[in-house]
């Protein structure tokens, strides 16, 4: 079986990493593409992941030129590679090429998107009739116009399920930061996505009272995608992207804009805040079902939420319930890199076994 795996995120490496290395291993052939956005290149590397690079990131009127840049990039790659199957998370350009190679070239090759972002109206309206497969949380709540096909479980669950991922606190240790004292990751967004457009995230002023707030409990370390302004610079994590989940696996707590950064902490049993003015169905599944992530998005996005950071903070038993939750989670999610394998094992055997 040939997977082509289009890469258009920096988590999405995370996502499909796993899924590569356990096809490699039963004999497929996985092959990726890139957009070189954030640190999505850097993560290919240290993962010794091999990649084509079909275009950077672009915004505003830009992204129109990107799309079609990369997508006649693609249609290159796809041309030699001769995938049975596109896969990508969102996937514009894997359903535009896909579906234009099958009718122009008669190319059998089946298009599976994969998402979790419920917000992402558009995209989602125009792309997932153009799949095969729509693959998504069963928590997510949006309208599927396609194949809907769900799994118990989230994206974070195909790379930290403790069966590919072991909190390891000497990785902390080499980066100043000591995994047996309090410490809280905060993290900050750019809002640059093609789904994050005219929607803006916390002031400064409030980025300012968090990280005051925090500090009275422990360490704060600040994670953003975007510069810090000279007041918030001392505060910024130095640790590579790379071990970003071990120094968020010792945290105490972890409050930001990310609903992706939420839920990893929330699989590896760290009690999260999402503070952002649309909210995903995913991690309001990991605050219903498991108390480990406060969401503060649409009408509660202007709420009080301080007053809660505070309260958890400085929460004794925080650190034990949390993983109390994480023990339930885990029994009731499934590896979903395994799921991936089986879902991609099982459709070739019926298109083209």
């Amino acid at each position: 079986m040939r997977l082509l795996v289009d890469i258009l995120h920096p988590a999405h490496v995370h996502v499909f990493g796993a899924l590569a290395k356990e096809l490699g291993s039963r004999g497929h052939d996985v092959r990726f593409t890139l957009r070189d956005k954030d640190v999505a290149r850097e993560l290919l590397d240290q993962h010794g992941i091999g990649y084509e690079l079909l275009s950077r990131q672009r915004q505003g009127v830009g992204l129109a030129g990107e799309f079609v840049q990369r997508s006649a990039r693609l249609w290159h790659v796809a041309a030699a590679f001769r995938p049975h199957f596109f896969a990508g998370v969102m996937g514009p350009s894997i359903t535009a090429v896909g579906r234009l190679r099958r009718t122009l070239t008669r190319d059998r090759a089946r298009i599976a998107v994969f998402y979790n972002t419920e917000i992402a109206r558009l995209t989602n309206t125009v792309v997932y009739p153009l799949a095969d497969y729509v693959c998504t949380p069963d928590s997510y709540w949006a309208k599927v116009y396609g194949n809907h096909v769900t799994y118990p479980g989230y994206h974070e669950l195909t790379y930290l399920h403790p069966h590919r991922f072991k909190p390891d606190p000497e990785v902390p240790r080499r980066h100043g930061i000591d995994p047996t004292l309090p410490y809280f990751v905060v993290r900050f967004v750019s809002y640059k996505s093609s789904h994050d457009l005219g929607i803006a995230g916390l002031t400064l002023s409030q980025k300012i009272a968090l990280v005051t707030t925090l500090r009275e409990f422990g360490r704060v370390y600040i994670s953003s995608e975007g510069a810090l302004p000279p007041e918030l610079e001392p505060y910024k994590l130095r640790s590579p992207a790379s071990d970003m989940h071990q120094v968020l696996a010792f945290a105490r707590l972890l409050v930001g804009e990310s609903a992706t950064m939420a839920s990893e902490a929330a699989v590896l049993g760290v009690t999260s805040f999402y503070i952002s003015p649309f909210g995903r169905g995913f991690t309001d599944d990991q605050e219903r079902r498991y108390q480990l992530v406060y969401n503060f998005n649409g009408a509660r996005f202007r709420a009080d939420w301080m007053s809660d950071v505070r309260r958890l903070a400085a929460d004794p038993h925080l650190v034990t319930r949390a993983q109390a939750a994480q023990d339930r989670l885990l029994h009731e999610k499934t590896d979903v890199t395994l799921w991936m394998v089986d879902f991609f094992e099982r459709e070739y055997k019926k298109h083209f076994g």
